[in-house]
């Protein structure tokens, strides 16, 4: 029998509506786009070149762009999938764009730093006057002496909302985001965020400021380019991370008498999960804690056992934090717009255990080994510290929500120039040349 091979991918009349695999390039564009997760009031933050043409840019709901062609020669292409976290994208074609005009902007400063007081001041001062947008502020930043005795700070300080940590949600009601500070700033914003990530510009006002690229001298300027749409992107990919804790209960029973009567102890017992999840930025630590044993933990990537981490403990990042813990740690440096996670292991107990790089997308699982004579802690970004016992679990993946960070000139040249200035990447004393003989 004559086999129809004209098409390599499914019609649509032979794919049922719930179908969860479909190719991008055999069906409508539009449909794609609208499958893939954001807020509802989502806005382009990247454009790249439509499909056949490298002029004109579409506009599309996802924050990671269209995806690239996935034909291979004239009859296959590649099944799709409509919940694929990313898509690599050339990081050119990243550039910000808004659907409508913004209005509100977050503004956070770094607390306790009388630094940062009259830069903050003259940015609200512009944002509410010159640009007449709305000023989001945390309440615990006005709270400041220096600003709540300021008289003269007083009708600008009247125009803002205020919001406070883990309380208020203000996720659908920002714009674009601007931090005064250094990395830390920059961490701090990405936890207020637990979904979609607006746009953020970042000032380099604290002490090292690798992620944050631009200088406040002229920020005028580069703040009137930001709400122009004049801006590249860099999309950080972050964690999706769930931690899954046995939820103990602690009861008394009698096991014991002693001459003075009942001697009480205190037993666990497991009345149900409890289930904590988080984005992170940088990256995610379990170590062993204050114990002197080594910790003793399970690694599983997709569901198989890849290793057991005996040492200090295990750093899981970003292509950020690559530079950060994990880069102290002995790991490599990677570009953000690489869609990797990197596992490295902290001190470990064999030489041969180096670091390693797994692709984004793939789901790890960090557990205690049923062997391990203590237990294990874990914290996200360094805040959110906790213990994990047996039978507790974390699970890591990709998230589709990426902070959408904006660059001063590109997304590589940021990257070298931050490299450079603040780590002093291959900087050394040049050798000297060869003297010519006459």
């Amino acid at each position: 029998m004559e086999m129809n091979r004209e098409k390599l991918c499914t019609s649509k009349a032979d794919v049922s509506s719930d179908s969860a695999y479909h190719c991008s390039t055999c069906h409508d564009e539009e449909e794609w786009s609208s499958t893939s997760r954001g807020r509802a009031k989502s806005r382009s933050l990247s454009a790249s070149p439509a499909l056949g043409s490298t002029k004109e840019f579409r506009r599309t709901r996802s924050l990671h762009g269209p995806c690239p062609v996935t034909t291979f020669g004239p009859k296959a292409c590649m099944l799709q999938n409509p919940k694929a976290i990313m898509h690599i994208q050339d990081p050119a074609s990243q550039r910000l764009t808004w659907n409508k005009p913004p209005k509100s902007v977050l503004v956070i400063k770094k607390i306790r730093d009388a630094s940062l007081l009259q830069p903050f001041k003259e940015l609200c001062v512009y944002l509410t006057e010159e640009n007449n947008m709305i000023v989001y502020v945390e309440k615990k930043v006005l709270e400041d002496p220096a600003i709540a005795n300021d008289d003269n700070f007083g009708p600008v300080k009247k125009k803002f909302c205020t919001f406070r940590e883990d309380y208020d949600d203000i996720s659908n009601q920002i714009d674009f985001i601007i931090c005064l500070g250094g990395d830390g700033t920059l961490l701090y914003a990405s936890s207020l965020f637990q979904g979609s990530v607006p746009p953020v510009m970042a000032f380099h006002l604290g002490s090292l400021g690798f992620l944050t690229p631009f200088n406040f001298e002229n920020f005028q300027s580069q703040v009137t380019q930001v709400i122009e749409g004049n801006a590249a992107l860099v999309l950080r990919s972050r964690l999706k991370v769930k931690v899954v804790k046995e939820h103990r209960e602690k009861m008394t029973v009698q096991n014991g008498i002693e001459e003075n009567g009942v001697v009480p102890t205190n037993i666990e017992k497991e009345v149900g999960k409890q289930i904590m999840q988080y984005q992170v930025l940088n990256e995610v630590v379990v170590d062993r804690g204050p114990s002197s044993y080594l910790s003793n933990v399970d690694v599983f990537l997709d569901g198989h056992l890849i290793t057991t981490v005996q040492g200090d403990g295990v750093i899981v990042s970003t292509p950020t934090g690559s530079t950060a813990y994990a880069a102290a740690a002995g790991a490599s440096m990677i570009h953000p717009n690489v869609p990797a996670i990197m596992i490295t292991p902290i001190c470990p107990h064999s030489l041969s255990f180096r670091p390693i790089v797994v692709p984004a997308g793939v789901e790890l699982k960090i557990m205690l080994s049923p062997d391990a004579r203590n237990t294990a802690w874990v914290s996200f970004d360094g805040r959110k510290r906790q213990e994990i016992c047996h039978g507790d679990s974390i699970s890591i993946t990709t998230s589709c929500y990426p902070l959408p960070s904006i660059c001063f000139r590109d997304p590589v040249s940021d990257w070298f120039e931050s490299l450079a200035e603040c780590l002093h990447w291959n900087v050394r004393k040049k050798q000297n040349n060869f003297v010519e003989e006459e």
